[in-house]
C-alpha cells in the first residue's frame, strides 16, 4: 500500500505542500540545459560511447535491456544515475529500457540525493516507511511509470537479470571483481557528494552531482537512440 506522506519527516505538511507549489523547475528543462552544458574529453566521450553502443546491441538482440548502476552503498551517485536514466529512456522514447541501482552494501537513500532530484522535478512519495532505509516512489509530471527508489544490495529481486552493470565509484568498481548477472561491465565513476553533506553549500554540490550525471546519462541515451532509428 503506498503511503502518501512527506519525504521529509522534519517539516510540517503545509510547509512541503508550499516548496511544492513553488517547485517551478521541470525535469525536461534540467535535462535538456545539462546535457548542453556537458563537456567531455575524449576518453570519456568514448566510454560513454561504449556504454550506448552496448545498451543498443542488447535492445537489438534481446528487444529489451536492463540496466543496474552500482555504487557501494547505493545511497547517493548509483540512486541519482537510476533516476536519470529513468527520464533519460522516457525522454527519448525508449520503452523496452529499465534503470536499477544497487550497492555492495544495503544502506538508505541519502536524503541530500532525495532533495537534489526534488529541485530537479522529480517527485517523490514514501511507499513503505522504516527508520533505516524507506522506499521511495518516484516519478514526475507527464511520466508514463514509476520506479522505486531505495538501498539495496546487487542481489536484490527487485533488479532484473541479466543486466548491464554500470558502477560509479571506485570502492565498488574494485569490490566487485566479479558480477555473475552483468551481460557486460563499465566503470563510470563521480566524485561523491557525501564529502559536503556537513558543509552549508552541500545542496549546491548534490544538486551539481545531479546535473552532471544526467548531462552524461542523457547523452549516452541520445546516442542509444540513434542507433534504433
Amino acid at each position: 500500500m503506498i503511503i502518501f506522506l512527506p519525504v521529509y519527516l522534519m517539516i510540517t505538511t503545509n510547509t512541503y505542500v508550499q516548496m511544492s507549489l513553488l517547485q517551478k523547475t521541470s525535469v525536461k528543462e534540467v535535462f535538456e540545459k545539462a546535457i548542453r552544458n556537458t563537456k567531455l574529453d575524449i576518453q570519456r566521450e568514448k566510454l560513454l560511447q561504449n556504454i550506448a553502443n552496448k545498451i543498443a546491441e542488447v535492445i537489438h538482440k534481446k528487444g529489451t535491456v536492463n540496466i543496474n548502476f552500482i555504487c557501494t552503498h547505493n545511497s547517493r551517485r548509483s540512486q541519482l544515475a537510476q533516476t536519470w536514466a529513468y527520464y533519460a529512456m522516457e525522454y527519448y522514447k525508449i520503452k523496452n529500457g529499465y534503470s536499477f541501482s544497487s550497492g555492495t552494501t544495503e544502506t538508505a537513500f541519502h536524503g541530500n540525493t532525495i532533495k537534489a532530484l526534488e529541485t530537479c522535478g522529480f517527485k517523490f512519495m514514501l511507499e513503505e516507511f522504516n527508520h533505516k532505509n524507506p522506499k521511495y516512489i518516484i516519478n514526475y509530471n507527464g511520466s508514463t511509470k514509476d520506479i522505486v527508489g531505495f538501498s539495496k544490495l546487487i542481489e536484490n529481486p527487485i533488479n532484473k537479470t541479466p543486466f548491464i552493470a554500470i558502477t560509479t565509484c571506485e570502492s565498488a568498481n574494485k569490490n566487485c571483481p566479479v558480477i555473475i548477472e552483468a551481460l557486460s561491465r563499465f566503470h563510470l565513476p563521480y566524485l561523491d557528494p557525501k564529502k559536503s553533506d556537513d558543509e552549508d553549500y552541500n545542496k549546491e554540490i548534490y544538486l551539481n552531482t545531479s546535473k552532471l550525471i544526467a548531462g552524461e546519462i542523457g547523452l549516452i541515451f541520445k546516442k542509444v537512440k540513434e542507433q534504433l532509428l
